[in-house]
């Protein structure tokens, strides 16, 4: 019988003190009875001898401290899964909302997972492709990695987030990647948006949706990442799949923590957020990985909007430090009006070599992206020079590198919304801006390289160049 209490001494924001409790666990599950019947749940946060500090999920308002019930229920927090999860739409604590029956469970897993053996993991090396050529080309998603977007507010990162969800698929598999889309604090057209997205191109039949709403209680958001990675865990380790957890918004979510934090009168870290926001961001993002002898694997890409668009931030600066590179997102790009702006020179993808070359993508694949990086870096330097000193001050050389980094911009980096391109693609693209500049300046591409893959454009504008002459 799980042990009932009407002890609670204090109620401080979404959390309560109960007085002269016996053998309560930490994270166990607590259930509540207000004055008016109705029922909440919440969790424990913290046990000092007889005294029980439990968060509600529901928040705490009309809790009277002498007639509300508490029941401590014996276990902790836990997910019912099953294959029919696919295709449905969740809360933040995994009840359905989309109107379908509700999940009849197979099992149920506690949501704070089990860690994973170091030595049991398997090295990231199959490439995603997600048909962005900014990502594909230059800063690959290798299955198995956590890749985050850093973004600023008013930037189209829910935009970007929903094509990588309809789009990705492993390279030269015949294995589809289910989806484990988790939304934290996002408005209710927000939440909108992603469903119709999802259900209009019909991904969402590979995909399980979890929406935490801005208006939903903060402590909510906290278990919200954690509800989705153990049904991503469940998929990936329990049935064989492969699944792409995309998280947004994770700053929605150290929000919450930094809020719940506060109510504790937790000695503040950096910006008020909490001295532990690094360990516990690492609870989140070290779930992703593959398992040696397992057939299934989790790759990640949490998404965050820096504030202030500061990437010294706490949250971008710790997320940094625990994954495997970062993809960020330009304002003077958005200005601009290319879409995606993903700015390439800050973005990295660590597991970049591990993913691309013969037999994965293509074997020119590292040395066309090398090529088109320091192309592109060496025409953002002409155009900074020529706004300082006039054009006039360029050299031809410069001009024809200035006058790439503009290509490169529209035509590589920029492309549609519903535009799919494969890696095949996106490297042809990638050659084609390249025999702009002069053979001489391509230093990190063999001449073999050139010969198989360039030399077709070089003919082509030949051509062309022949035909204007004769018109």
């Amino acid at each position: 019988m799980p042990k009932e209490y009407m002890t609670i001494r204090d109620v401080i924001g979404p959390l309560l003190l109960v007085e002269k409790v016996t053998d309560v666990k930490y994270g166990e599950l607590v259930e509540l009875q207000f004055p008016d019947g109705s029922m909440g749940r919440g969790n424990v946060l913290e046990i000092t001898k007889d005294t029980a500090l439990i968060q509600s999920f529901e928040g705490t308002r009309g809790i009277n401290t002498t007639q509300t019930r508490v029941r401590f229920v014996g276990k902790g927090m836990e997910v019912g899964v099953s294959k029919d999860i696919l295709g449905r739409v969740f809360d933040g604590l995994g009840h359905t909302i989309d109107g379908g029956p509700e999940i009849i469970p197979e099992k149920r897993l506690s949501i704070y997972g089990e860690p994973m053996n170091p030595y049991a993991r398997d090295y990231p090396e199959d490439f995603i492709q997600t048909g962005i050529s900014a990502i594909d080309g230059l800063n690959p998603l290798v299955r198995g990695q956590k890749l985050p977007i850093f973004s600023g507010a008013g930037l189209p990162h829910p935009q970007v987030a929903a094509q990588i969800a309809r789009q990705s698929r492993v390279l030269g598999k015949e294995e589809e990647l289910a989806i484990v889309f988790c939304a934290m604090g996002i408005t209710f057209e927000e939440a909108e948006y992603f469903i119709s997205e999802f259900k209009r191109t019909a991904a969402i039949e590979k995909a399980v949706i979890f929406i935490n709403l801005a208006d939903d209680p903060a402590v909510e958001r906290i278990a919200t990442p954690r509800v989705a990675l153990t049904t991503a865990e469940y998929l990936a380790y329990d049935l064989g799949m492969h699944v792409l957890v995309i998280l947004t918004d994770m700053t929605y979510y150290c929000e919450a923590l930094r809020e719940v934090s506060a109510a504790r009168k937790e000695v503040p870290g950096r910006r008020g957020y909490p001295g532990y926001l690094y360990t516990d961001l690492a609870t989140i993002y070290e779930r992703a990985g593959k398992i040696k002898d397992k057939k299934g694997s989790i790759t990640q890409i949490p998404i965050l909007s820096m504030p202030e668009d500061d990437k010294t931030h706490p949250i971008p600066d710790l997320t940094g430090y625990i994954t495997e590179g970062q993809i960020i997102l330009s304002r003077d790009l958005h200005r601009k009006g290319i879409y995606p702006p993903i700015d390439v020179l800050p973005s990295l993808s660590r597991l970049k070599e591990k993913g691309i070359g013969t037999g994965k993508t293509r074997e020119d694949h590292s040395s066309v992206s090398n090529q088109l990086f320091a192309a592109y870096a060496r025409g953002k330097e002409a155009k900074e020079l020529a706004i300082i000193l006039g054009e006039a001050a360029l050299s031809d050389i410069d001009k024809k590198f200035a006058k790439f980094s503009e290509e490169f911009e529209t035509r590589f980096i920029q492309q549609g919304g519903f535009e799919n391109r494969t890696i095949e693609q996106t490297l042809d693209l990638g050659w084609e801006l390249l025999s702009y500049l002069p053979k001489a300046e391509l230093k990190r591409v063999s001449e073999e390289q050139i010969e198989k893959y360039m030399s077709r454009f070089v003919k082509e504008e030949a051509e062309e160049e022949l035909e204007e002459v004769k018109a």
